[in-house]
């Protein structure tokens, strides 16, 4: 299994000279495995990047798969070069969206209108295909397996687990613990507390012991007093998941576009230094970055 980074901006594309080292490109990681298919998680303005490469070998066959709907995970599609050369295929996997009821194909092609973008989705050359899937449905593509988990987040939001030969990953999308919406003196206090602790366990559950986790990290604590309920984790929650869950190793990623790259490597750096104990090993995502497994 071959994971390799595209984007790993969370919110906006934030390009310029800040930004070289760890990319400015928003959300979108590969993951290769037996050949049959690439296997792409999220479609952030990093597809465009990816969709360059991937035409050094056509026909170009995708399974990507949608952590959610917010633009800074979908508004590269329109960009990602395969879906206007004949022959190439894409199919496209998202959840339901229950508030306007809309499948993940009725969404996604609501960016190829022309006040949005000036090609419809029906002058596409590629064959598009949409599948919507249900919480811990698996997906095989070939020997590979995707699977996706319910996160918290504003939005409905999956998270991906990919397991081929023995090796694993997953990818939280945008993830926010959850937190008690009532306060200690309130009758529901204690009923959603136990809700929350469930949820907290069924994730872990799911991710036990897999070799990498891709986590959004895009506050640091501090930070997070002020953006609670924005629905994105911290540097803190995302080793403490990964402790809780016993894998091997964590990527931080979703990075805030405002933070230059030594703002990144220094939060880093002074978080790392307070985690001596930890057998799980701690990495920043960055663009063009490969993990081998």
């Amino acid at each position: 299994m071959k994971i390799r980074f595209w984007g790993v901006r969370g919110s906006i594309a934030s390009p310029g000279p800040r930004t070289v080292k760890y990319g400015g490109n928003t959300t979108c990681i590969s993951v290769e495995t037996d050949g049959q298919y690439q296997i792409i998680l999220d479609a952030g303005t990093g597809i465009n990047v990816l969709g360059q490469h991937l035409l050094k070998k056509l026909p170009v066959k995708c399974a990507l798969f949608i952590t959610h709907t917010h633009w800074d995970h979908i508004n590269g599609l329109p960009f990602f070069v395969p879906i206007f050369i004949p022959g190439n295929t894409i199919t496209v996997f998202g959840a339901f969206e229950p508030v306007y009821k809309k499948n993940i194909g009725e969404i996604l092609t609501n960016q190829l209108v022309y006040y949005y973008f000036p090609v419809r989705e029906a002058e596409l050359k590629a064959t598009m295909r949409y599948v919507t899937l249900k919480e811990r449905q698996t997906v095989k593509i070939g020997e590979t397996k995707v699977t996706g988990i319910l996160m918290s987040h504003p939005i409905l939001d999956f998270g991906y687990k990919v397991e081929y030969n023995g090796k694993s990953m997953f990818f939280t999308g945008d993830h926010e613990p959850p937190h008690n919406i009532y306060t200690p003196e309130d009758e529901y206090y204690k009923e959603y507390e136990e809700l929350i602790t469930q949820k907290e366990q069924a994730i872990i559950d799911f991710i036990s012991g897999v070799d990498v986790l891709i986590c959004d990290s895009s506050y640091t604590t501090a930070e997070y007093a002020s953006k609670k309920g924005w629905g994105h984790g911290t540097f803190d929650s995302c080793m403490e998941l990964a402790n809780k869950a016993n894998v091997k190793n964590l990527y931080f990623t979703h990075h805030e576009p405002m933070r230059s790259d030594d703002d990144i490597e220094r939060i880093y750096n002074e978080i790392i230094q307070t985690r001596g104990n930890d057998k799980v090993k701690y990495f920043l995502a960055q663009e063009g970055l490969e993990i081998d497994l």
